[in-house]
């Protein structure tokens, strides 16, 4: 990631199998030229999702992952099984009018279900595992091959 390293980040406040999910994560997006600017999750300098990590216990948590963009479906380009949209409808982000300006929230659909009340940031995911991440490296390439092709 040539704009912000986040082992360093993830060693300071992260242990065990979490860290080790969190620094295949960073691997993840270094291969697939996804960068870190500040919080935001970037391709060719376009935000795609947000991520906060400080340790803190409180809120959010010590390490989040906020998903950003429009999963009405799937893209033909990267397969999503069942397993993978339970865990992002587990996941949407319920609107706590935390001042972002989307409350009380609007009605998205997420891989076809529809939901209400749902924040600016379809999905947060809080201490992401293994499993999660899974799910969260899919949204992110489905919104990576969106912009590519928005920029061709």
């Amino acid at each position: 990631m040539s704009e912000q390293r986040t082992d360093s980040i993830f060693k300071d406040v992260l242990s065990g199998e979490i860290l080790e999910s969190a620094l295949d994560f960073e691997r993840f997006l270094h291969e697939n030229e996804l960068n870190l600017a500040g919080n935001a999750i970037t391709y060719d300098g376009i935000p795609i999702a947000y991520m906060h990590v400080d340790g803190g216990k409180d809120y959010p948590s010590p390490w989040t992952i906020w998903s950003d963009g429009d999963y009405s479906h799937e893209h033909e380009d990267v397969a999503v099984d069942d397993h993978i949209k339970e865990i992002a409808w587990a996941n949407a982000n319920i609107c706590a009018d935390c001042g972002s300006g989307c409350a009380p929230g609007k009605t998205k659909t997420i891989f076809g279900k529809e939901l209400n009340n749902i924040c600016s940031a379809s999905m947060a995911f809080h201490v992401p595992n293994a499993d999660t991440l899974r799910c969260i490296k899919k949204l992110l390439e489905m919104r990576k091959i969106v912009i590519a092709e928005l920029l061709d």
